[in-house]
């Protein structure tokens, strides 16, 4: 089934941020609930300057459109005009400031890991940070999160880009796995974010990306 990718607006995210959320407690494997607990923090990140956001779309057959799953991640117009397609995929991210709560605890790993303080500055001063990049596992592994990717950080004017993501053992998940064939590399390894007690790494890169884009994919849900 062929996908498509579309910017998604902020005057819409009340058609689209019910679906991406549905997309993110899946794909993270989060108890049903956790939804309703991130949908404020993402409306949040969706009001800071240089916001930016890309969903990949699929059609929805008919014959599955009872399936609850289906249900949740159906959009409607103006995402989709003719509310036949389903979110399959979410990317999205802004500009990185220092009174963000990411960056501040970016900072503070590296001033604890006892990096010099110009080092520090000129990592957490210009970068786009990455927010989220989820694919429903029903369409992982054909390059959806690649595409998404790569259009999320096309053209942006910062000097690189920024991420963090939990710790795997062996980096053996698509995720790692992205981010190292994109040319991601540490930035600082094994950080516990206060709230959280599993150890992130944070990974960069500059930009722009300068590799090939990849074709569409085309993806089965």
């Amino acid at each position: 089934m062929t996908v498509r990718l579309a910017r998604l607006e902020q005057r819409d995210c009340a058609v689209w941020l019910g679906p991406a959320l549905e997309i993110y407690v899946t794909a993270m494997n989060y108890p049903r609930g956790t939804e309703m607990h991130r949908a404020g923090l993402w409306r949040e990140h969706i009001a800071r300057p240089g916001w930016n956001a890309y969903g990949a779309i699929a059609h929805a057959p008919p014959a599955e459109s009872t399936s609850m799953d289906l249900a949740r991640r159906r959009l409607r117009h103006p995402v989709s005009p003719a509310q036949d397609e389903v979110l399959v995929g979410i990317a999205y991210g802004y500009r990185g400031a220092r009174d963000q709560w990411w960056n501040q605890q970016l900072r503070a790993g590296l001033r604890t890991s006892g990096r010099d303080p110009r080092v520090v500055d000129a990592i957490t001063d210009d970068y786009f940070e990455l927010t989220e990049l989820h694919v429903h596992p029903t369409a992982q592994g054909n390059g959806i999160g690649q595409w998404l990717l790569r259009q999320l950080l096309a053209d942006r004017p910062e000097r690189q880009v920024l991420l963090s993501t939990p710790e795997i053992p062996a980096e053996q998940n698509r995720a790692w796995s992205l981010y190292r064939r994109l040319g991601f590399a540490d930035v600082l390894r094994n950080f516990t974010f206060t709230g959280d007690p599993r150890p992130f790494a944070f990974l960069g890169r500059q930009l722009p990306l300068t590799e090939p884009a990849p074709a569409p994919p085309d993806a089965t849900r």
